[in-house]
């Protein structure tokens, strides 16, 4: 009776378990959601990749970016990422997750194979049920055989007191030692490993069996030993097994036999590629991968990666490439909360399979904000882990040009204002005696990118003598207005007697510009980093490589006449602008120079880092309806077709409904035909027309060519209701005679730069006076419109006493606030 009791406790469970998992839909951060299941590919949000998977399999991948070409994948499960925080059952919803990534890539075309823990969890869970009752069916009985004696009990005679104390002791009854109270369950004993792992495996397997089966993936469960490596018999036997469940796009889901397993033993043999042997399941991931001949091991556990000394502790830092040699320099702490094998162990079984030409990843697997799709993540090759590499870059790593950045900034900052100026005018003077070798550079920039790039980028990616001499000229102007921009006192406050508090201009810190095909936007931004002491990370388009080089060779020539050098530094490895803006703590502010689409991406994925710039350009023009002819077709020309890839670029025209069909509008139309200019109609323009140009398909389009949407207002308020709706914040412009119409468009539009009878092209650094500029910020706080100098400034606060506390203004104190304003020194305007 009680191990049918036991057995239906447990065939209970199981059914409710697997019938739930079966049902349900598993979203990408890993929670788990009752849906019904139609349809396998539409049913994960994770993107496919379409990539040449063929693969010959000799050396492992060099680069992060290489890992999407990889064909055969073992993804290692530790038992922190497969068990729950209290160490008994499974964590589903991040096995869930797991399976979903896997199935993905499975479905691209990929070769996967699994190597789990969590035998034993699941095991423990299941015995812990078992016990628990037995112990109720127990004391169930117990409790009837008490009831039995009491009321056998109350038909014997009642004894005497003198019968009670003849009573030898030994004789009173006593409850069996296993048993307790009537109502509390024996602690449950502690659980021997192999047992807990003989009774998960079936159970664990089955998890697995039915989540696969929602992506009409098949799984197949292999348990091996150390032996299994070690008789050649059977490990040819275990090859052969799991190459053909790959042909058959079966995923092999492996681990060793823990309820056989001997206990570990001391990592003694790790040292080569025929003797490793398989202790646990990091040991067991890195053999099946060199035996299988796999491109990518990904190890996941409960840490982001590989750190430098122990997670937690507060130099740690984590490392993005290991190689091999690197371990001397690390400090390995304790392993993880559970499993057999820690950081150390997983360090050495990823080397000896790097050394089998098999790349590793070691990556979190716990943590849903960092490890939401970290398998795909990873495959996708984004910075995600640690990768191991046994090509070490010729450079810097992009985190220690942050570090030179960093540095190198603060010792600028601390330059004298003349002393910067110098590097900026070394700078210009070098943009012109080097020309020659810039042009070179330049002209095999647009050799490779010619029938690559479109006609407006390459425009932008052209250099010319006349752009050198307006980018030194530029340079000098910012070099001029340098001499106090760092250190200049804003306010000055004397809070009491002989205690004085000034506000004063320091630099922002470190900047990240990200350019698109624009050269000539690397002096200008470094020059304006160096006058304001900014320390700079660059990051050019790979289609301005040649060009971006021997420009910021030259940047740091002039950088070294005061031992600055590494205060500008550019990136040169395959990193990705995505992992870039990951950079919390080596960047300060990011400024994106390029499309749209590139600031928006930019700004999607900055991980609590500033980013200063603006999305779009959508510039408008409203010309009104006491606008003079003449004026009003010089600056729609100018605005649209100067130079119709810039930002600043009119995007929309406005015109009054009362100057349709007059010879102002026929001239600006005539005008934009000549000058092959495709018009869009507005909704309101188009039912103006019998036959109308092509209807536009958004009022909010940023064109970048010969394209310009024109639509009808009936007043000024119309134009700057339509603006407000439809524009970007960027730049807008009134065309008018009308000084008070005027002069109501410029104090009731809301956007970084508002003009009157002025082309939107004057929004730009240099025309302002600026020098140049980083870029046009539509942000509401710090810098907007044109960003130059000023822009890359922020404020601290310095306080001078004499042994001042608060506690001496306190109410009884001896000393009271005066809070007087005091004169600021006058600015230099020379």
């Amino acid at each position: 009776m009680l191990s049918q009791v036991c057995r239906s406790g447990f065939q209970s469970f199981t059914q409710h378990l697997l019938p739930w998992v079966q049902s349900t839909t598993l979203s990408r951060s890993g929670h788990i959601q009752p849906s019904a299941i139609r349809h396998v590919r539409s049913w994960s949000n994770i993107p496919f990749i379409t990539v040449p998977l063929s693969r010959t399999h000799g050396k492992s991948f060099a680069h992060r970016s290489e890992l999407k070409h990889a064909k055969r994948i073992v993804v290692k499960l530790g038992s922190a990422v497969v068990t729950r925080g209290d160490e008994c059952g499974l964590a589903l919803g991040r096995l869930a997750s797991i399976v979903e990534q896997v199935s993905v890539l499975q479905n691209q075309g990929r070769e996967m194979m699994l190597v789990t823990s969590g035998a034993v969890a699941f095991g423990k869970q299941r015995l812990r049920h078992e016990i628990l009752l037995s112990q109720s069916v127990r004391q169930a009985l117990h409790s009837g055989q008490n009831q039995l004696k009491e009321m056998v009990s109350a038909d014997s005679p009642v004894p005497s007191p003198c019968d009670r104390a003849l009573k030898p002791p030994s004789l009173t009854p006593k409850p069996p030692s296993h048993i307790l109270s009537v109502g509390v369950l024996q602690a449950i004993p502690v659980l021997e490993a192999r047992a807990c792992a003989a009774a998960g495996q079936s159970g664990l397997m089955a998890l697995y069996e039915a989540m696969f089966t929602q992506y009409s993936i098949c799984a197949a469960q292999i348990l091996v030993t150390n032996l299994d490596f070690h008789d050649e018999q059977k490990r040819r036997n275990l090859n052969g097994t799991l190459h053909e469940l790959l042909r058959m796009n079966i995923v092999p889901i492996v681990n060793t036999n823990d309820a056989v397993v001997p206990p570990a033993e001391p990592n003694s043999d790790l040292q080569g590629v025929n003797v490793i042997s398989v202790k646990d399941n990091d040991s067991l991931a890195a053999r099946l991968a060199v035996e299988m001949k796999t491109d990518l091991l990904i190890v996941l556990s409960d840490v982001e990666g590989l750190f430098d000394s122990p997670p937690g502790s507060d130099d740690a830092k984590l490392i993005d490439i290991f190689y091999p040699g690197d371990q001397q320099s690390v400090t390995f702490g304790t392993k993880s909360r559970v499993g057999m094998g820690g950081m150390e162990a997983k360090v050495k079984a990823a080397l000896w399979a790097l050394q089998g030409g098999t790349s590793v990843v070691i990556a979190n697997g716990t943590h849903p904000k960092v490890s939401g799709h970290v398998i795909t993540d990873i495959v996708e090759g984004k910075k995600v882990g640690t990768f191991f590499s046994e090509v070490k870059p010729a450079g810097p790593t992009v985190e220690q040009q942050g570090e030179m950045a960093r540095s190198g900034g603060r010792m600028l900052a601390t330059l004298e204002p003349e002393q910067r100026a110098e590097i900026i005018y070394h700078l210009a003077d070098l943009l012109t005696d080097q020309r020659d070798e810039i042009l070179l550079a330049n002209k095999k920039d647009m050799e490779e990118a010619e029938g690559r790039l479109a006609a407006p980028l390459l425009k932008r990616l052209s250099l010319s003598t006349s752009k050198l001499n307006s980018l030194a000229i530029g340079l000098r102007q910012i070099a001029a207005s340098s001499q106090d921009s760092v250190g200049r006192v804003l306010r000055r406050t004397r809070i009491a007697k002989n205690l004085e508090l000034e506000q004063v201009t320091v630099p922002i810190g470190v900047l990240l510009v990200i350019f698109e095909s624009r050269p000539d936007c690397l002096p200008q931004v470094a020059a304006l980093a160096i006058a304001s002491g900014n320390g700079l990370l660059l990051k050019g388009g790979k289609e301005a490589s040649h060009s971006n080089r021997i420009l910021h060779l030259l940047t740091q020539e002039a950088l070294s006449i005061h031992g600055v050098k590494e205060a500008v530094q550019l990136v040169n490895t395959r990193e990705e602008v995505e992992d870039l803006c990951r950079l919390d703590k080596m960047i300060d502010l990011i400024i994106p120079r390029g499309s749209s689409q590139l600031v928006r991406d930019i700004q999607k994925a900055a991980k609590g880092i500033p980013v200063m710039g603006h999305s779009e350009g959508i510039c408008h023009m409203y010309v009104d309806s006491e606008a003079s002819v003449d004026k009003a077709t010089r600056l729609v020309r100018d605005s649209k077709c100067e130079y119709p890839a810039a930002c600043n670029a009119l995007e929309t025209l406005l015109i009054h409904r009362d100057l349709l069909r007059t010879p102002l509008f026929d001239q600006i139309i005539d005008m934009l035909r000549v000058e092959q200019v495709k018009i869009h109609a507005g909704p309101k323009f188009a039912s103006y027309l019998t036959f109308s140009p092509s209807e536009v398909k958004s009022l909010r389009t940023e064109y970048g060519d010969l394209e310009l949407c024109i639509e009808v207002v009936d007043s000024v308020q119309e134009a700057i209701d339509h603006i407000h709706k439809y524009g970007s914040s960027h730049t807008d412009v009134i065309v008018t005679e009308n000084e008070k119409t005027a002069e109501f468009f410029l104090q009731h539009v809301d956007s970084a730069c508002v003009f009157w009878n002025a082309s939107t092209r004057f929004s730009d650094g240099y025309r302002f006076g600026l020098g140049a500029e980083v870029g046009i910020s539509t942000s509401r706080i710090h810098a907007r419109g044109p960003v130059g100098l000023e822009g890359l400034l922020t404020t601290k606060w310095l306080l001078r006493g004499e042994d001042h506390v608060v506690s001496d203004f306190s109410e009884h104190g001896s000393l009271k606030y005066l809070h007087e304003n005091l004169p600021v020194p006058q600015r230099n305007t020379n």
